[in-house]
């Protein structure tokens, strides 16, 4: 499937972003449904290699561990998968996941405070962990915005949308650019 005309020849056909929480492990397995595609993400991929669940690799090996594990496992999605890939909602802090992601066709899940507070437990009076975590998730938001954006070939916004109607928006932009340059859907 040719999606972008300036897309490298090889790798997957839609990359998913945003932040954790913004439905990227839900609406990637659906959008890969609608175009006939198989689902990857590098979050699966750095479990399957460590034999843990990515939160024990950041906890018990710390982030700089964790963090080149990730950039291992988007380096090999963006080689070998030709479906549907979802990336860490960390991994575009990376500069060279940034410029392998460059003209590729990435779709970012903009998901704003409230929505990913509420879908990462945190909309509650009394957060589960000390600290002041709903202000670090603010901030990191507020940090990856401009990242997310500057990578993105179609914003998605997600806050008021099942994962399906995210699924279908994508697909149909999808469409519209295979349609060719005179399509109204290629944002």
């Amino acid at each position: 499937m040719t999606f972008f005309p300036e897309r490298p020849v090889s790798g997957p056909a839609v990359i998913l972003i945003g932040p954790p929480g913004s439905g990227k492990s839900t609406v990637g397995p659906l959008l890969a449904a609608l175009l006939g595609l198989d689902f990857a993400e590098t979050d699966g991929l750095i479990e399957e290699r460590t034999g843990k669940p990515v939160a024990d690799v950041f906890i018990e090996d710390g982030e700089e561990a964790f963090r080149e594990l990730e950039r291992w496992a988007v380096t090999e999605a963006i080689g070998a998968h030709r479906g549907v890939v979802a990336l860490g909602g960390g991994s575009v802090l990376s500069e060279p996941t940034r410029k392998l992601l460059a003209g590729r066709p990435v779709v970012y899940l903009e998901t704003g405070f409230p929505a990913v507070a509420r879908r990462s437990g945190l909309a509650g009076p009394h957060p589960p962990i000390p600290g002041n975590p709903r202000g670090r998730l603010r901030q990191m938001l507020e940090e990856r915005r401009g990242v997310y954006q500057d990578l993105a070939w179609l914003t998605v916004p997600t806050d008021d949308l099942e994962p399906q109607q995210v699924a279908e928006q994508i697909a149909a932009a999808i469409a519209g650019a295979e349609a060719g340059p005179g399509s109204q859907a290629r944002p």
